[in-house]
């Protein structure tokens, strides 16, 4: 599965409200998918059989819907209400949160946490490590967080392995596409699957 290209220029996470317009970019993403698998990242989620997932900066709830329809237990946050709006029509049986991920307390934990569509790429300058520990919060015992963004973009996978390891996760995997396809240094996309260090290993 291509990576959409409307996600990159979406705002989800710690961006303010910009102007957003859901019914617009839901539109576009449709138009863009036309003829593609729209559901790789929900492929990729399932392969963790998760009860409950968490899919943070969901946007229109492209992914959320999806998993929901798959059976699993789903809460899709975004900072935009008009994102919120949309899917909220698109799908009423998910439960839709307002609220920047940097801020982001359910006081719950979720099997997986995934972000998708490039969602650290466009939050505030030097926010992305509240981001990240605003979704490592909410990751299970035995749960995973899994992001997928387009590098060389000003955040490097580096500093999200670093702000992932402060917030107490680990690198488990690391592929170029939702596809599964085999990371390389020449990798333009990154999907990451961190996992909770285990506090009694070495």
């Amino acid at each position: 599965m291509t990576e959409p290209q409307a996600d990159a220029g979406r705002g989800d996470a710690g961006r303010g409200d910009a102007a957003w317009d859901g019914e617009d970019y839901q539109r576009r993403i449709e138009a863009q998918l036309e003829g593609e698998d729209p559901h790789g990242e929900v492929t990729f989620v399932q392969r963790y059989a998760p009860r409950t997932v968490l899919d943070a900066g969901c946007g229109t709830g492209r992914v959320a819907i999806e998993l929901d329809r798959r059976g699993a237990e789903v809460v899709g946050v975004d900072v935009s209400a008009s994102m919120l709006d949309t899917a909220r029509r698109l799908g009423p049986s998910v439960t839709w949160i307002a609220s920047d991920l940097a801020e982001l307390d359910l006081d719950r934990r979720f099997d997986v946490v995934v972000m998708a569509g490039n969602v650290p790429l466009f939050t505030p300058e030097g926010t992305t490590g509240a981001v990240v520990a605003g979704c490592a919060r909410h990751v299970a015992p035995d749960g995973v967080l899994v992001a997928g963004f387009s590098l060389g973009l000003g955040y490097d996978l580096a500093t999200y392995d670093a702000e992932a390891a402060a917030a107490g996760l680990t690198l488990a995997e690391r592929y170029a596409t939702w596809d599964r396809e085999a990371f390389e240094t020449a990798s333009t996309y990154a999907v990451s699957v961190h996992r909770r260090v285990d506090p009694t290993g070495p």
